[in-house]
């Protein structure tokens, strides 16, 4: 055995140009993964892992980063390497991250991916269904995103006038409705298909134009408009 083989258990035991610190500030923070954006906020590692070795475990036991921030408090402090204070550090981090993406009011939709891109982090890591309405007026600003229901979105449980009350209580004269599905995959069910033209019909009477409804899946998501399920015929 080399005893003279340095264990690696710091940030500062690495290379210098294997520094996340060092890294980010040469690069910029968008080049470094995400373990090593972790370790820099874990500081240190335990025996036998560096901090990014200590990050990408904590990424690959909760499966990436939406996975860490939903992770229940008690269990990230109890992962090796982080405890109460690096895990409140670690929330408080993704959670501004989150909050960076949440809707600016005025923000102009043009396409499905940009009303994705304004749920879609949130959206992905839902445990239940979650059924939102994006206001926007007739030059597509956004005026507000609005929560309608949450449940298994299915013809019989939703109550197709809540879908409206938002939109009409800001004057909206268009929506784009939006759900998740829990499991990841984005494919829209039939359920989500008779919800969509049930919308549609009470968007024609109450002079509402439903612009699309999108499901979010885990990274993916689909436009039920482009697909033509629930607007066509």
């Amino acid at each position: 055995m080399n005893d003279s083989v340095k264990p690696v258990y710091r940030i500062t035991d690495l290379p210098t140009d294997e520094r996340p610190r060092e890294r980010l500030e040469k690069l910029g923070p968008q080049a470094l993964s995400s373990a090593e954006l972790l370790a820099i906020l874990l500081r240190a590692g335990v025996p036998g892992e560096n901090a990014v070795q200590v990050g990408q475990r904590l990424l690959d036991k909760f499966g990436d980063l939406t996975g860490l921030h939903h992770a229940p408090f008690e269990e990230l402090c109890q992962q090796r390497g982080v405890g109460a204070a690096k895990a409140t550090q670690i929330l408080a981090a993704i959670e501004l991250g989150r909050r960076l993406t949440l809707p600016v009011e005025s923000k102009t939709i043009n396409s499905p991916a940009e009303a994705a891109e304004l749920v879609q982090y949130e959206m992905s890591g839902l445990e239940q269904e979650h059924l939102r309405v994006i206001m926007l007026d007739s030059r597509n600003h956004v005026l507000g995103i609005a929560e309608v229901y949450k449940g298994s979105v299915n013809s019989s449980q939703v109550h197709i006038g809540e879908v409206f009350k938002p939109a009409i209580s800001r004057n909206a004269p268009a929506i784009i409705v939006i759900h998740n599905h829990p499991s990841g995959d984005p494919t829209p069910s039939p359920d989500d298909v008779a919800v969509t033209r049930a919308i549609l019909q009470a968007g024609k009477l109450l002079d509402i134009d439903v612009l699309d409804h999108m499901v979010i899946g885990q990274g993916r998501w689909v436009s039920m408009k482009e697909r033509g399920l629930g607007f066509s015929g």
